[in-house]
């Protein structure tokens, strides 16, 4: 292949985006998911910098990937590589990038979601679409924050959209256009500014300059293993934390892209079946895990009849609404995921993710508060480091006399559960008041519409969204 440098569309984009870095001292911010645009963004970005004297090279450029923690496997993998060469050949070449993954809080991913608070998944249709800003937006927008806050300044966030992806997203981004400007203030970020640094080339064009100069990328990955990755998959990207509207957010995930291989937002993850497709069938457990698990979301007998809040609903067509998913089902839910791991010998989970859902049934549903050790030792054979930590709020004995009370005074067993665990977790508070507002809340919202969940039967119930 030719060299890229002697293209003169190249040129002009290397002379462009080195007059927007050397026009202010803010330092820039780069979304890096791995796919073809940012990959290329990246490229251009490191090619100018080498182009410029060391002294010229004057601020500090965050290469930012955002791992929402159940990325496709073949995906990940090459994303992992590549942000090793590119931190280890930026250090060698002098360019001042500084290279960073992040991922959800434990307490706020995927499976802490689903598995330790019962979120039902995101749906097809769009509806409860809770899942991108969490795992994606959230943890790429809380870094930029954390750059801004430190350095006290305001920030360039450069994002691989171009108007060429879609007749959507062509409109939204000529609507946030700012006339003569280069620059447009970022849609949700205080102090930050969004350079869309490609928007204005073609697909053909961004693959012609990924593919010159022997598929080599400027800091010496292999663009070729890029190329096979699309070959094995009908993909696009998923957001980072530029324009995160819902309509935006639907446009870039809804479709086959490379993504969550538990992605329930589409009905067929095209990428993933694609990629089983072309050879890759140890991938079979997970797209079998994410067909069951779409399978069961909106069925009766796993989802509770009230909201995590406690209140019942109803929907427009008068139907019981559904809330989470039971507490029985986030155990199956995850038995199933940890024997899909040990099958694969890859990690579906991590051991964060596991204590924080250990945390939460120990706060909402689990007095024994021994069920996810025991569970995770049932399928693995393993302890956990904090097994021998785990005590139980009551002893077997006490837990005994109050279900036999419960069910002398007809008081519901869940009730006294929901109260006791709700005075455990207030009970260290110097205001009482905090005490006394959790229990009148719990039996307000949970237990004084019993007319309706009496009448919420399983054939009644439907979807909370």
């Amino acid at each position: 292949m030719n060299s890229y440098h002697d293209k003169p569309l190249v040129q002009g984009l290397l002379d462009e985006i080195q007059y927007v870095y050397q026009s202010d001292d803010r330092p820039w911010v780069i979304g890096y998911s791995g796919g073809k645009d940012s990959t290329l963004l990246v490229h251009l970005v490191y090619e100018m910098l080498k182009r410029l004297e060391p002294k010229a090279r004057k601020k500090t450029v965050h290469v930012v990937s955002s791992d929402t923690l159940v990325e496709n496997p073949l995906i990940k993998i090459y994303l992992d590589d590549m942000l090793r060469l590119l931190k280890a050949s930026s250090a060698r070449d002098g360019i001042p990038m500084c290279v960073k993954k992040v991922t959800p809080d434990p307490g706020s991913s995927f499976w802490a979601n689903v598995i330790g608070r019962g979120f039902p998944t995101p749906r097809t249709n769009g509806t409860f679409r809770w899942c991108t800003d969490r795992l994606k937006i959230a943890p790429s927008g809380k870094y930029i924050e954390q750059v801004i806050q430190e350095q006290h300044t305001e920030v360039v966030v450069l994002l691989g959209v171009r108007k060429a992806e879609s007749a959507a997203r062509k409109q939204r981004i000529e609507g946030r256009e700012l006339l003569g400007r280069l620059l447009n203030r970022h849609s949700t970020i205080k102090n930050a500014f969004v350079y869309p640094a490609i928007v204005s080339l073609s697909t053909d064009e961004v693959w012609d300059i990924l593919m010159s100069n022997n598929r080599k990328n400027a800091w010496g990955g292999d663009n070729g293993r890029l190329v096979d990755l699309y070959a094995d998959a009908d993909s696009g990207e998923c957001p980072f934390a530029g324009f995160s509207s819902k309509d935006e957010q639907q446009q870039s995930c809804g479709k086959s892209r490379f993504g969550c291989w538990v992605c329930s937002v589409v009905k067929e993850d095209k990428s993933l079946n694609g990629f089983i497709r072309s050879g890759h069938r140890e991938l079979i457990p997970l797209a079998e895990y994410r067909k069951w698990l779409m399978s069961i979301r909106d069925v009766p007998e796993y989802r509770e009849k009230k909201r995590r809040d406690g209140t019942v609903y109803r929907t427009g067509t008068g139907e019981l609404g559904f809330g989470p998913f039971t507490w029985e089902a986030r155990q199956m839910i995850l038995r199933r995921l940890l024997r899909v791991q040990e099958q694969m010998k890859y990690e579906l989970i991590t051991e964060g993710e596991l204590r924080a859902i250990d945390q939460i049934w120990d706060e909402e549903k689990d007095l024994s508060r021994r069920v996810l050790v025991e569970l995770y030792h049932d399928e693995t054979g393993r302890r956990l480091p904090w097994d021998d930590l785990k005590q139980p709020l009551f002893d077997p004995a006490v837990c005994a006399e109050l279900e036999r009370l419960a069910a002398e005074y007809q008081v519901p067993l869940e009730l006294v559960h929901t109260m006791i665990f709700k005075a455990n977790k207030n009970k260290y508070f110097s205001n009482t008041r905090l005490l006394r507002d959790a229990l009148a809340k719990t039996v307000t919202q949970q237990w004084l519409q019993e007319a309706q969940l009496a009448g919420a039967g399983e054939g009644n119930a439907a979807h909370e969204d």
